[in-house]
Formats: C-alpha cells, structure tokens, sequence
C-alpha cells in the first residue's frame, strides 16, 4: 500500500460515514438541531463537503465542483457562492436547508470522485509541495489532505451522532 492508496481509503470512510448518517432522511430530518446552537446534518455534510471540494480543488489547480458542475444554483443557499460555511453563525446554520438527502449526497459524492481522482495518481514525493505558505509552518499537501480528512471524519460523526439522537426521539 502507498500513499496514495492510504489516501483514498481515509477518503473512502468519510463517503461511508456521509452516505451512513445522511441515507434515507427527509428534508426536515436533515435541517433539524438538537438545540438553537446545534449544528444539523445538512449543514454538516454540507460544510464538509464544501472544504474538502474548496482545499482538494485549490491543491489540484482545478475549479470547485461546486462552481464547475452548479451545484451552487441548485442548492440555492443565500450565501456567497464561495462560501464553506467557515465560522458561520446560529442563523447562518439554519439558513442551510437542503431538500433531500439525493441532492446533498449527490454534491458530496462528485466531491468524493473528483478527491479519488487527484490523490490516486499523487506520488508521495508530492505530499512535501507546500500549498499554503500563509501558516508558519508553511502548510504541504499531505498536511493539508491530513487535515481535511480530519476534518470530515468529524464532522461526519457529528452528524451520525445527529441522526441517531433523532432517531430515539
């Protein structure tokens, strides 16, 4: 196994766990909160969608999914089209409203495939590339993969963790 083929396994369990948490749910049980502050599976999926597509995309020098294939208008979300979904507020949060579980998983998965695509043909001596000398030290692109990929696996527990807390309600 290499580093690619270990990349695209990490990435291959965060489309697991997103297909696992999101299958199945309607409109509303994808927009719910377990309280004001809470964060829901939308707007999880949708955000960690959103940063793998936007650093994945940036790494490969190639455009958004969400930009390229227009995703963008068929959300509709009243944000920039830009916008990961960063630091966004309680408000911003429940403005996140995705009609079905078809459409966020259907984002998520030419997300997945275009992911698949870049890392299994990177070589390991690719990982050392700085992507983002702005952060000391300056940020490479297995740090960055690292990092999304953390990133996912997160978020996509929390949003398990949001359907199974709806389920016993």
């Amino acid at each position: 196994m290499n580093a690619a083929d270990v990349l695209a396994d990490a990435f291959t369990r965060i489309q697991e766990a997103v297909h696992e948490a999101v299958e199945g749910l309607s409109a509303d049980d994808l927009s719910a909160r377990l309280d004001p502050g809470a964060n829901s599976i939308a707007w999880l999926v949708w955000h960690l969608t959103r940063i793998q597509d936007d650093h994945v995309a940036d790494a490969a020098g190639r455009e958004q999914v969400w930009l390229a294939q227009d995703w963008a208008a068929r959300f509709a979300l009243p944000f920039a089209e830009e916008d990961t979904g960063y630091g966004h507020s309680r408000k911003q949060v429940a403005a996140v409203r995705i009609d079905s579980a078809e459409l966020l998983l259907g984002y998520f998965d030419a997300v997945h495939d275009g992911t698949i695509g870049f890392v299994s043909g990177l070589r390991s001596t690719a990982l050392s590339r700085v992507v983002d000398d702005s952060w000391s030290p300056p940020v490479t692109l297995g740090v960055r993969l690292v990092s999304v990929i953390a990133d996912g696996l997160q978020h996509a527990g929390q949003a398990a963790f949001v359907r199974g807390s709806l389920a016993r309600r």
